[in-house]
């Protein structure tokens, strides 16, 4: 039975890769419309040119860019400190909230 059990949470992970464990955009959504609002406006459309749109962006893409600013791999000095504290699973649930919400048209 236990292999079975295993066998299928592999088989899940592999299929569905971070889907499996599913990012909680409700979770962002304090950090998202408070300090990310700022600059990336309320649902992810920027007022300004020099601040990219968040809404509509592909989750993984939002975190890896999230990951590489907390690493130092990408450097700016806004985004580096803001993503600087930021854990994994914080950073996987405002991909998943800027994801989630509708892109500029």
């Amino acid at each position: 039975m236990y292999a079975k059990i295993t066998g299928f949470t592999l088989l899940a992970t592999l299929l569905f890769g971070n889907a499996a464990f599913a990012a909680n955009p409700e979770a962002a959504k304090p950090t998202a419309t408070g300090v990310c609002a700022s600059c990336h406006g309320p649902k992810g459309i920027s007022a300004a040119g020099m601040f990219p749109n968040l809404a509509g962006q592909k989750a993984d893409y939002l975190s890896a860019q999230l990951k590489a600013f907390r690493g130092k791999t990408r450097v700016n000095p806004m985004m580096s400190p803001m993503a600087a504290n930021l854990k994994d699973d914080e950073i996987e649930n405002l991909a998943a909230y800027f994801a989630s919400l509708k892109a500029c048209e």
